[in-house]
């Protein structure tokens, strides 16, 4: 590869000529400063390693609160207002164990669960006591009390009274509805959340699932980004010649630019002056054949005018004649003073730089290969240490439980398909729930509608004057209607108790030992430092010899930390020491430091060059071109106008017509070589004249650029001759701390990765969350809701009931009347019959 096409690739720079070429090469190196150049600081950026890559999870369910959960809640609270039981927990788990039950143990759990055993006898009581106050009313309205009797007393209250007993029932029937509607509203929530459940649950244990394959991921980016760094740089040492010893030309060309155009501008130059030497030779020589065409003319005019004046007839003109043997032409030109400067130019131009200068072209080329050369024991060396840093990179992952986090993915396998298959089941027995619900709804709706359509028809069939005897039939039927709410409330409420109690014991033991410690923290602290569930603890079951708080674990994940930060991974590993290179990059700037790179010294300029040199700047300096002007003066200021007119004053005083008619013919011919004079040569000599003046003003220019050149060559020379071992060192350096700076790059990027990046364990808090929010918020919330919606209708039954008994007997037809007159009731009652004496 040549030297002008290394510059050509590398600043652009075209040859043009062999001279251009020549002297580029010669000047390699060369810099306009004595100071040692500083080392290169651009350093070849190396493809930075991305942030891990953070994999997109399912969304989880958010607890929206739930369907009456603050009224739920409240009441549980009411009636569980005692802490999270730990200790008897404790207790209760270890008599399990023993398999005999302590009676302290039974007093205790008797005593916390105080407020479930009082709901539990009331509820109790309501299930014993309603179907017997039903059946003992039953009795008594068949035995006409209670209500039974078929008169009523007319009295001026009485509208008073089944106004107050109306919206009595009316608001009674409202609340019922209203609970009722509760009961429809929770059992399709329930049911929703639990068709919903093994999606979600199912979306949860794949965020899980995705989390753990992108931890294992994420270490194995980790360790593959070092790898490729320690690759790329044994690369980079490999291809040391080529990299290193193109920084170093490149130290050389950085200073090569100004004096480079120099050089192109003498290459220039020198060419222009050559071409304007031919030029200028070429015109003397036209010139200088005009020239001897017009002196020649000249000599036979003048011989035939000195023969005219020789003769006797010729009067007054022999007088003339030594006038005339004065009168000579200076037609001769010469430009020998620049035959020195042309030779110097032509012995610049015919040199043969491209022989001279071979040997530095060559040692330029042969620079990466001088490098590698030089460099490939320390290259072969460090690559040893190399290894040892990508050894001690796959050390790395000891002490990451990457192991463990298999065995849980494997585990949510299990869970997953576990979930697929028992998802058809429950959503059988939630069909069934669904239908048994359902019909509680129905049956309570039941009640409502009879109460409804009793206070209904009661007051729209009733006319107060009209006798209760005669009452309507569509009052009456309000009667039926209220009556038979009533019944169906003794009949049903019962039993509806029978389910609310068993669903408050379930669902209110669940929310008061699972749910509500589970959102305020307490059942995680009880997990972590209770010994019942080994499984769950964290650092054990991931091979971690460190103390791992659930808690504190789930606060972190909860802000979305790094596994790094939430398992205290830095206890475990150190990840300085694991990442400490330095004592390996230590020993390869060891190494480096202790190498020496020589290159051969390179000759700019023979001694020859120099002096050919040298003799063009002093000649184009050197050059008289005043005698040459001045030899072009002395032609252009010939004139043959005077000798002409001279010869025409004396035709015109001679007698013998013959001479006159020769003075005549001789001062025309005169006439006609001035004529010829100002056609033919004064052109010629101001072209001469032209191109004497731009040849000196380029030889002007080509002594100043040739006094450049040399002194640059001299300075660049002595600077390649002490400078060049020290470009070398430092290019060396530069190059060593660039490589070395891609493995620190790495190192940082790598602490910063594990300890800031890897594992952000959002999923694992949300996974925790979306469970609590699907076991407690969605199920054992809902279930909550019906079972204390259906309490509520089952305690408002009683008003209900009484509300209804009492007032459908102001709508009822009675078999017996009062009589009503002005307000004033009179009661007719049969005479006494008078028996006769």
């Amino acid at each position: 590869m040549g030297l002008c096409a290394n510059m050509t690739r590398r600043r652009r720079w075209g040859c043009t000529g062999a001279f251009r070429a020549g002297v580029g090469l010669l000047l390699l190196g060369l810099t306009m400063a004595q100071s040692v150049p500083s080392p290169s600081t651009s350093c070849p950026a190396s493809e930075v390693p991305q942030s891990l890559t953070q994999p997109q999870y399912h969304s989880t369910p958010m607890d929206d609160g739930g369907f009456m959960a603050g009224l739920v809640q409240s009441f549980l609270h009411s009636v569980q207002p005692n802490p999270f039981p730990e200790d008897l927990i404790l207790k209760v788990v270890q008599d399990i164990n023993n398999q005999q039950f302590n009676q302290r143990t039974i007093r205790n759990i008797l005593v916390y669960q105080v407020g479930f055993l009082v709901c539990v006898v009331i509820g109790i009581l309501y299930i014993v006591l309603m179907p017997i106050v039903g059946l003992c009313l039953a009795c008594c309205r068949c035995c006409g009390n209670c209500g039974g009797k078929m008169h009523q007393k007319q009295t001026s209250s009485i509208a008073c009274r089944r106004r107050t007993l109306y919206w009595s029932a009316f608001i009674t029937t409202g609340i019922i509805f209203a609970g009722n509607i509760c009961m429809f509203k929770s059992n399709d929530v329930l049911r929703t959340s639990v068709d919903q459940s093994p999606e979600e649950l199912n979306n949860t244990v794949n965020n899980l699932h995705t989390f753990l394959t992108a931890v294992h991921e994420q270490v194995n980016n980790v360790v593959d980004e070092g790898y490729n760094t320690v690759d790329g740089v044994t690369s980079n040492l490999d291809a040391i010649g080529p990299q290193l010893g193109a920084e170093i030309q490149d130290r050389f060309m950085e200073v090569l630019l100004p004096l480079l155009r120099s050089v192109q501008l003498l290459d220039q130059e020198t060419v222009k002056t050559e071409t304007q030497l031919n030029q200028l030779n070429s015109s003397v020589l036209r010139l200088q054949s005009s020239l001897d065409l017009l002196q020649a003319n000249f000599t036979a005019v003048k011989n035939r005018v000195n023969q005219t004046f020789s003769k006797p007839a010729c009067a007054s003109c022999s007088s003339r004649i030594p006038e005339l043997n004065e009168l000579t032409l200076d037609t001769s030109i010469s430009i020998s003073i620049l035959n020195e400067l042309q030779s110097a130019v032509d012995e610049v131009i015919k040199i043969n730089l491209t022989s001279q200068i071979k040997e530095v072209e060559d040692q330029f080329d042969n620079i990466p290969e001088t490098v590698t050369s030089e460099a490939m024991d320390v290259v072969q060396s460090s690559k040893e240490l190399l290894r040892e840093i990508k050894r001690q990179i796959y050390n790395l992952i000891d002490g990451v439980p990457l192991s463990a986090l298999t065995d849980m993915s494997q585990t949510l396998d299990d869970v997953q398909r576990e979930i697929y298959n028992v998802a058809p089941e429950v959503e059988k027995v939630d069909d069934i729930r669904w239908g048994l619900c359902l019909l509680l709804c129905l049956l309570v709706l039941l009640v409502v509608v009879c109460n409804l359509l009793g206070l209904l028809l009661g007051p729209l069939g009733l006319k107060s004057k009209v006798d209760p005897k005669k009452r309507s039939c569509t009052s009456n039927c309000g009667t039926i209607f209220l009556m038979m709410g009533t019944g169906f409330s003794f009949i049903f409420s019962w039993l509806f108790m029978i389910v609310v109690l068993l669903l408050f014991l379930l669902g209110g033991n669940v929310y008061t030992l699972v749910c509500h410690p589970w959102s305020n923290g307490d059942l995680l602290k009880f997990i972590e430092t209770s010994d019942l569930f080994p499984e769950l603890q964290i650092g054990p079951a991931l091979g971690l010899d460190v103390n791992v708080s659930l808690a504190d674990l789930y606060s972190d994940c909860q802000e979305n930390q790094p596994l790094w930060t939430a398992l205290h991974m830095d206890e475990v590993i150190n990840l300085d020491e694991r990442l400490n290179v330095t004592q390996y990059t230590e020993q390869i700037q060891d190494l480096f430091n202790s190498t020496d790179i020589t290159l051969t010294t390179i000759t700019l300029m023979s001694p020859d060059l120099r002096e050919k040199l040298i003799k063009l700047s002093t000649l184009a300096k050197n050059v008289d071109y005043t005698a040459i002007t001045q030899q072009m003066n002395n032609i252009s200021s010939i004139n043959l106008n005077t000798t002409a007119d001279m010869l025409d004053l004396l035709a015109a005083t001679q007698v013998d017509p013959d001479i006159k008619n020769e003075l005549q013919d001789e001062a025309s011919t005169l006439r006609q070589i001035q004529s010829n004079i100002e056609a033919t040569i004064t052109p010629q000599l101001e072209n001469i004249n032209s191109t004497l003046k731009d040849l000196q003003s380029t030889a002007e220019k080509v002594n100043g650029t040739a006094g450049e050149v040399l002194s640059n060559e001299k300075a660049a020379q002595d600077f390649l001759t002490t400078n060049t071992t020290l470009i070398v060192e430092n290019e060396s350096e530069a190059f060593v701390d660039c490589q070395l700076g891609y493995v620190e790059s790495y190192v940082d990027w790598a602490k910063l990765s594990l300890t800031q990046q890897l594992g952000r364990c959002g999923p694992l808090a949300g996974a925790v969350d979306s469970a609590e929010v699907i076991a407690c918020s969605y199920v054992v919330g809902s279930l909550n809701a019906f079972w204390f919606s259906l309490g509520w209708c089952m305690m408002f039954f009683i008003p209900s009931i009484i509300f209804s008994t009492k007032l459908a007997k102001y709508y009822r037809k009675m078999k017996y009347s009062d009589v009503q007159d002005d307000l004033v009731i009179m009661n007719h009652f049969p005479r006494a019959q008078m028996k006769p004496h």
